[in-house]
């Protein structure tokens, strides 16, 4: 006959070892949680800059424009804009990017009223043409010598900004130089007072 010892676990026991269990990956969770929120700044940023960059350089390289559109919450939207005589085909969307879902285009509470680059004072999420009556532009346009226009034709210098809601320190911007096309990234920090870096 077989000893009560020899049965294995009892439900009591198996209980505990589960609850146990379960706290420990409740802790990692939650110990972790800010690195996963890191993470989906840091590639919503690392999206936003990289298709600055290459759409630019593509621009350059293939002698054609190209217009990147930022619509709220966190949609980016790239047409190539063929030329025509006497009149420009429509543009023809080419690739559309997605930022992740707690991560937009946004301007917070807190943001020094010294913009990226001067570009603007921090008010708007999406300010490109910068500078000229039409201020406020939500899109940029390449142009094959690199530099950043409107459709009319003005140098469009601006900046965008990304982060997640009631999050000041997760901040990203970007601006755009529309003379060169200079694309610069920055970050949010608080050193004696909120700044942005460039990073």
């Amino acid at each position: 006959m077989t000893s009560w010892k020899n049965r294995g676990f009892t439900l009591l026991e198996m209980t505990i070892a589960i609850a146990i269990g379960l706290a420990m990956a409740a802790v990692t969770c939650i110990a972790l949680m800010p690195l996963f929120n890191e993470s989906h700044v840091d590639a919503a940023y690392d999206t936003t800059l990289s298709v600055i960059r290459n759409y630019r350089s593509q621009a350059i390289t293939q002698g054609k424009r190209y217009i990147i559109t930022f619509t709220t919450p966190g949609t980016i939207t790239v047409q190539y804009w063929g030329t025509g005589v006497p009149v420009s085909p429509a543009p023809v969307t080419v690739a559309t990017f997605t930022l992740p879902p707690d991560i937009q285009f946004l301007v917070q509470a807190g943001f020094p009223a010294n913009a990226p680059d001067g570009f603007g004072t921090g008010a708007i999420a999406v300010d490109f043409d910068e500078g000229t009556a039409q201020g406020g532009q939500d899109y940029i346009m390449f142009m094959p010598d690199g530099s950043s226009q409107d459709t009319l034709g003005n140098y469009n210098s601006g900046v965008v900004y990304l982060g997640r809601p009631g999050d000041l320190y997760s901040s990203r911007a970007v601006s755009v130089f529309g003379t060169t096309g200079r694309v610069r990234g920055w970050r949010l920090y608080n050193h004696n007072g909120n700044i942005w870096e460039q990073q």
